[in-house]
């Protein structure tokens, strides 16, 4: 695949407050304390517009001829994201991630195959916000999962805190049930549906002991740079049993992706299989709160660096 070219000064775009556009949102300003620590610049933007589709307000604070630039903040609807790398282009500069291969790692049915065999059995229908699949539609969707259980999500996202209203369906063989739950989840997902509503066969995940549920491996250029634990686990050590090679075959799907910029969430199957549950473009995925935030800036700012695994303290080993 083709990789990325680290400059003399790593430049990443950030979201700014919404209260003081002067400076970074507090939820990223430490990896821009790290950031400018590592001799990188951090530049701001803000979201709020571009979600709103006044891209150049949201640049304005963006120098002209910046080069090439990271994103590193809130999630951006695809198509906002293009618009963001055309305003950019418009001053001189341009997104490492192009927004093709940014939306190929953000949205499932970019994803999907490449993983395949990795990943539960998905199945999706494209659908705007508010519109609910028609229940034979659903049906048909349902048909080309295995029997059972699945989960209910839409490109990006799922609603796994209102499990049993809007995620999760027992039974793909009750039409009512299905129907039911896709149409809560799509209400709750408003306007902010991303691209459809996607079916995913239900497997059972367990947890391995005293360690985090779900882990999230980072990705530079086909090449595990950090595995942190997914950012709602409430404990951050990190299950060591049989992860190593099981991120071969992840590691041979990341590289066919080919983007620059990934992150792929792990969970440890009940028959004792590491799964992909969740791929995505690094540049919006959240870092868990007590991860080594400088071995995360490194990933951007140096050319290659080691996999880093986080300690039982939440840090990454020297």
């Amino acid at each position: 695949m083709a990789t990325t070219t680290a400059t003399t000064t790593t430049t990443v775009l950030h979201c700014s407050d919404p209260l003081n556009e002067r400076r970074v949102d507090a939820h990223f300003a430490a990896e821009a304390r790290q950031l400018r620590a590592a001799g990188g610049t951090a530049l701001l933007i803000d979201h709020d517009a571009l979600l709103a589709g006044d891209t150049e307000r949201a640049v304005a604070r963006v120098p002209e001829g910046t080069g090439a630039v990271w994103y590193r903040g809130w999630m951006i609807p695809a198509g906002r994201y293009a618009a963001l790398d055309a305003a950019l282009r418009r001053r001189g500069g341009e997104l490492v991630v192009t927004p093709e291969a940014y939306r190929r790692a953000h949205e499932l049915p970019g994803w999907y195959e490449t993983f395949a065999g990795l990943t539960p059995v998905s199945g999706w229908l494209p659908a705007g916000p508010g519109a609910v699949p028609d229940p034979e539609g659903l049906a048909a969707l349902a048909a080309g999962l295995p029997p059972g259980a699945a989960v209910v999500k839409d490109y990006v996202k799922s609603r796994k805190h209102e499990w049993d209203e809007a995620c999760y369906v027992p039974d793909l063989a009750d039409p009512a049930a299905l129907h039911r739950v896709v149409a809560r989840f799509v209400e709750l997902q408003g306007e902010f549906l991303a691209g459809g509503v996607v079916l995913r066969a239900f497997e059972h995940f367990v947890t391995p002991e005293a360690a985090a549920a779900e882990i999230r491996v980072w990705w530079r250029d086909g090449a595990p740079r950090l595995v942190t634990a997914h950012p709602d686990s409430p404990v951050t050590e990190i299950p060591e049993a049989a992860l190593e090679p099981a991120l071969e075959p992840v590691r041979a799907a990341v590289e066919a992706l080919g983007c620059p910029f990934v992150t792929t969430d792990l969970a440890w199957r009940a028959d004792g299989v590491w799964r992909v549950v969740e791929v995505g473009d690094g540049q919006v995925s959240d870092l868990h709160r007590e991860a080594d935030q400088a071995a995360f800036v490194r990933i951007l700012t140096a050319d290659q660096a080691p996999l880093r695994t986080t300690a039982p303290s939440g840090t990454t080993p020297a």
